[in-house]
């Protein structure tokens, strides 16, 4: 008698038919962790994709204060992106491990929105877990929940009309939010061809890995495993997965 497996997860393919995405996040390496394979895919299209770091990671290195820190880890978050070919890159420079949800994390967010005019938004698993048990970091699940509010935020002229000079207008255009590596993922891309540039993102994320102490640990293999999970989901090798939560009405 075999053992009843539950299937692994069936992901919907998605949408490619965008020109520009911001993926914001909290720390340098949030997108690193699987999600910038798929980043290598889309600007292998043709695609513009900013990146936007609320923080600077500056409390993620135990060994290294954190006026040294910052300068460290965003040079290294700008290496990062360029291995997997995006040249902009914004930090806000708000502080680390302790963003609190509310008014002024929106604010800061909207504003980054109307400036780069994303028709899609993306940032990671902003949920309570990353499945079972293993709980999220609150600066994760701060700015997801932020970024919502924000990309409808930015396309009223009434919320934060202090930002509207110089010419900046509102920007309503933000189709969907999309959260790399949600328990709840629906979707998934493949990434099947831009694996390899996805670990070279990694692993420009030296100081920061090695002040983890994480002995032994091999980029190329975690970024399989997590890869290879969506993969199953969609039929191919690898897969980045999303969660999608489309804007508008209807």
């Amino acid at each position: 008698m075999t053992e009843d497996r539950p299937a692994p997860p069936s992901y919907e393919p998605l949408p490619e038919d965008w020109a520009t995405a911001l993926f914001v996040v909290a720390h340098p390496d949030d997108i690193e962790y699987g999600a910038a394979a798929a980043v290598a895919r889309w600007t292998g299209q043709g695609k513009r994709v900013v990146y936007c770091m609320v923080t600077s990671g500056e409390a993620g290195i135990d060994g290294l204060h954190p006026e040294e820190c910052r300068s460290v880890r965003e040079a290294e978050e700008v290496a990062s992106a360029r291995a997997v070919g995006v040249d902009e890159v914004v930090f806000l420079r708000l502080p680390d491990g302790i963003l609190e949800y509310g008014v002024a994390l929106r604010r800061a967010i909207a504003q980054v929105v109307r400036q780069q005019r994303p028709d899609i938004a993306m940032t990671i698993n902003f949920r309570e877990t990353f499945g079972g048990t293993n709980l999220n970091q609150a600066d994760h699940i701060a700015v997801g929940r932020a970024l919502l509010d924000a990309v409808r935020d930015a396309g009223n002229r009434w919320i934060f009309p202090e930002q509207l000079v110089g010419g900046l207008e509102p920007w309503g255009g933000v189709r969907a939010v999309w959260a790399g590596s949600s328990p709840q993922a629906t979707h998934a891309v493949d990434v099947t061809d831009t694996f390899a540039a996805g670990v070279d993102s990694l692993k420009e994320h030296r100081a920061y890995i090695d002040g983890l102490g994480w002995e032994g640990w091999d980029p190329e293999e975690f970024l399989d495993g997590i890869l290879r999970a969506g993969g199953q989901g969609l039929g191919v090798t690898h897969a980045a997965t999303f969660e999608v939560f489309p804007l508008g009405w209807g």
